[in-house]
């Protein structure tokens, strides 16, 4: 083991102190930091509506689940370096936690020229396979093609997020967003209410500050004082931990992916109602990302939690930290619910003054946000399978459940029925279902021994 660099004060060692106070003290700056990033997306759906129309909301939303779909593989790879990082913080391995820094910021830069290149060239035949409304058609794929101009700085700034939060530091990122998100807002404003560029302006302006958090990101990882500090002459794939990186990532990105194609899916079928279904689908899919913001906090924390305790080898600190996080992320999904069933009129109007577009967003909003607490059951114990190693089951359930089960559901119902609602009510069928795996696999199996086989072959590797 190499000699222990010195840690400044934004990292935490999650395996001393109080459980809960430390998953909350982690989670409250994470859900910050979501909040200002879900305000890249949805200002420029905001901004859009207000200045451009329904046509143009249309288009942005149109791109949602696949921006989503394209993305998704890659950002959930860099999940695996973060357990793998998390892991080796928590055993106090800093070796280790260098050269898998090291290697997923050379796998972020691979990742982020193929995802641009995939995303500018088949942006059309995506759309037009997912069928899109002819008269969005252009609008839409300007959007896209600008917003993946800059999918490297996607994929890199989620590559920076996680090692800081591996290591339980997530007050950085919520200074970065900040500070981007305000840059992105104003951006906003300015090529689309003051230049009026068009719809792809807003991805322009998302761009833009997206790059401009990877450029705060890459300062404070070029620091010495840091556990992360990376070395540029450094960036290489390391074969032992590319390995590991892999075995955790990749389950975490096919699993993204296949719920990715499973909206895109769903998307598609929402098209088939034409623009005024788009846009109020678009427009609830914003609101729900702000809902969810809390819950996402808690099982960021948990995986974190997990991850590091049991590298540390913390068993029942690991089993108590789990079932604080999965109350905490249950009850707030519920009062969360409960707030977007009263006031979903409100919240959809803020998109479209549109009476067509406010009562589709409506209906879905009341079918399924009493159901929040299944989806965040099932997210919290997938977040603790990630963070014990056992990345492969939430991908088997949700590739089974929510992929497989959902799309066979509303491919029939649209067949025999084809009637808006019950696409809607697809959502709390397959969370239930899911809610009730997640349930037995938490109870009776040994997920806190999930490292053990792994530390073992990596250290045949080496």
């Amino acid at each position: 083991m190499a000699a222990e660099r010195p840690l400044n004060n934004t990292v935490k060692d999650m395996t001393h102190g109080t459980p809960w106070k430390l998953i909350l003290g982690f989670a409250v700056p994470v859900f910050l930091s979501q909040l200002f990033q879900q305000l890249y997306n949805t200002c420029d759906s905001l901004i859009v509506g207000h200045f451009l129309g329904t046509d143009s909301l249309a288009a942005v939303s149109s791109s949602g689940n696949l921006i989503f779909l394209v993305t998704s593989f890659f950002i959930g790879a860099m999940m695996g370096a973060g357990i793998t990082i998390s892991k080796y913080f928590g055993a106090k391995d800093l070796d280790s936690v260098s050269r898998a820094v090291h290697t997923e910021l050379a796998l972020a830069i691979v990742s982020g020229v193929v995802l641009t290149a995939v995303g500018v060239i088949f942006t059309p035949t995506f759309l037009r396979w997912m069928d899109t409304d002819p008269e969005i058609m252009d609008e839409a794929v300007s959007y896209f093609r600008v917003y993946f101009s800059g999918a490297l700085s996607i994929v890199l700034y989620n590559a920076f997020k996680s090692i800081m939060n591996a290591v339980g530091d997530s007050r950085r990122p919520l200074y970065y967003l900040i500070f981007s998100s305000l840059l992105n807002i104003g951006l906003d404003l300015l090529f689309v209410g003051a230049f009026h560029w068009g719809v792809w302006s807003a991805a322009l302006a998302t761009t833009i500050a997206q790059t401009v958090s990877v450029l705060l990101c890459l300062v404070q990882f070029l620091k010495k004082d840091t556990v992360y500090c990376i070395d540029i002459k450094k960036l290489r794939f390391d074969g032992p931990i590319l390995r590991e990186v892999l075995r955790y990532g990749l389950p975490a990105g096919i699993q993204n992916s296949v719920i990715g194609f499973a909206n895109v899916i769903v998307q598609k079928n929402i098209n088939s109602f034409l623009k005024l279904a788009t846009a109020a689908y678009g427009s609830y899919s914003k609101i729900e990302g702000f809902a969810f913001l809390p819950i996402n906090s808690f099982t960021m924390a948990l995986t974190t939690f997990i991850g590091q305790n049991l590298g540390a080898g913390e068993y029942e600190r690991a089993k108590r930290g789990s079932r604080f996080g999965i109350i905490s992320a249950v009850l707030l999904a519920e009062a969360v619910g409960l707030i977007i069933w009263i006031f979903s009129p409100v919240f959809i109007s803020a998109f479209s003054k549109d009476p067509g577009v406010i009562a589709l967003g409506v209906k879905q909003a009341r079918t399924e946000a009493f159901f929040y607490c299944l989806l965040a059951f099932s997210h919290a114990v997938a977040a603790v399978c990630r963070g014990a190693g056992k990345a492969v089951v939430p991908m088997a359930v949700m590739l089974a459940i929510w992929c497989v089960l959902r799309v066979t559901y509303i491919e029939v119902m649209m067949h025999y029925i084809h009637e808006i609602q019950y696409i809607y009510w697809a959502y709390p069928i397959t969370w239930g279902i899911s809610s009730v795996i997640f349930l037995c696999y938490y109870l009776f199996s040994d997920w806190v021994h999930g490292f053990v086989k792994g530390r073992g072959e990596l250290a045949e590797a080496e």
